[in-house]
């Protein structure tokens, strides 16, 4: 139970440091002029998951702990994003782009690896004390997601949602993460002296379950989905804003307090990560991941069709429907990762999982939202009406719903998994 409850706070700050900005910065960056930009903002988490989480994982299987990689890397995050914040302060609205998203950037680097090195930290210290992972972490992986709400109430009771304030209380978060990952289990580090070819030294053998079919589709529709997964994250907080140009609703709850509104995905996140054991275990990953590509339609066609006034039960079904898409998404499939491979390449198939999902998925999802805001929303003329820039957002909304349609029936039709079903007594 004390180790639990050790893993449990770790997880908290985890996604503390994360639900600090994430569902915010797009407000703060309109704030400051930097409308189009989101976009960067949000992708770069992606390119540098393109290559951070796999190499941090290759030191944290090799040759550092995990609890000290991942308080090393907390601590850099911590610096630079307190280094954002200030600079957010003082230059105001007359922020440069290259300076804000530099520091930004360097942080995002060094916190996105440690997504995946929490998830490792928990696996390893669970199965050093003899407990199962898939029934024992996702209780422990909810207390994350209360984490993160708390972060968003935090910034948005705080006034923090719309500048530069809610950098620096994620890099104060970040840096006492930092001082507690050293408190937590040492990690193995394998140190097999036989000799290796270039890929095991280097650690990139995880690259090699690209060799396997299953393995391969897997992580192929991995990135597909995890084209969704920041979509709603830089531009549900700025889409919901918009409608204060509308007069009937310039006034709502969900106008004034978008970023409590949207917390109310992650409320539903708390509750889904508990149903992933009864959900893998009857159905199968291919079931479960299935239902989440599903739910990233309706994610997309409730926000297309609701608002924050009569409308704004459609949001709530939006944000319901929200913890479905991600956990079924992202911890089954890292739960799947961790059963499917060998121990000796755990840390680094985990930072792959994430390179693919966060890293080109991402990536390609933010830029290309982008492109698809920028054409129906953020082309229009000033003049245009509040209700014409809502019908801008509405068929941005229905494009990506439209994507994440196509990528379920691809999915259901090409990846392949026979799930045996077990009994009661786990056999």
């Amino acid at each position: 139970m004390k180790l639990k409850m050790r893993l449990t706070v770790m997880n908290f700050l985890e996604y503390a440091v994360w639900g600090a900005y994430l569902t915010s910065m797009g407000s703060y960056l309109v704030k400051i002029g930097m409308a189009e930009n989101i976009g960067w903002f949000y992708s770069v988490q992606g390119i540098v998951s393109l290559f951070m989480p796999a190499l941090i994982g290759i030191i944290a299987d090799r040759w550092m702990q995990g609890q000290k990689v991942l308080s090393l890397c907390h601590f850099l995050a911590g610096v630079f994003m307190l280094g954002a914040s200030l600079y957010g302060f003082e230059a105001g609205a007359e922020a440069s782009f290259s300076t804000l998203f530099t520091l930004y950037s360097l942080s995002v680097a060094f916190f996105m690896p440690t997504i995946a090195l929490a998830n490792s930290v928990a696996y390893s210290a669970l199965e050093g004390a003899g407990l199962d992972t898939v029934k024992d972490f996702p209780p422990i992986r909810v207390f994350g997601t209360v984490g993160f709400i708390c972060s968003m109430w935090a910034v948005d009771l705080g006034g923090m949602q719309e500048n530069a304030g809610q950098f620096a209380f994620s890099g104060v978060l970040s840096l006492l993460l930092a001082a507690y990952a050293l408190t937590l289990p040492a990690c193995p580090v394998s140190h097999a002296a036989e000799r290796k070819s270039v890929v095991e030294a280097l650690g990139l053998r995880a690259f090699t379950l690209f060799r396997q079919k299953r393995m391969a589709l897997f992580f192929i529709f991995s990135m597909c989905l995890g084209i969704c997964l920041q979509i709603t994250n830089g531009f549900a907080s700025p889409f919901i804003f918009s409608f204060g140009g509308i007069p009937e609703y310039a006034d709502t709850f969900g106008v004034q307090h978008a970023n409590i509104l949207i917390s109310i995905s992650q409320i539903s996140e708390t509750f889904c990560i508990l149903l992933i054991p009864f959900f893998l275990g009857r159905f199968g990953i291919k079931r479960v991941m299935l239902i989440a590509m599903l739910a990233w339609v309706f994610r997309f066609g409730f926000f297309a069709l609701g608002n924050p006034g009569s409308g704004v039960w459609l949001f709530v079904l939006s944000m319901l429907v929200y913890g479905v898409a991600f956990d079924f998404f992202n911890v089954s499939g890292s739960l799947f990762v961790d059963k499917e491979t060998d121990i000796s390449i755990r840390s680094s198939a985990q930072g792959l999982f994430m390179m693919m999902t966060n890293g080109l998925g991402a990536t390609i999802g933010t830029l290309s939202a982008q492109a698809v805001i920028n054409r129906f929303v953020y082309a229009l003329p000033e003049t245009a009406s509040g209700q014409e820039v809502i019908a801008g957002w509405n068929t941005c909304w229905y494009i990506f719903a439209a994507y994440a349609l196509v990528v379920a029936a691809l999915f259901a039709i090409f990846f392949k998994y026979k799930h045996v079903v077990k009994d009661e007594c786990g056999r």
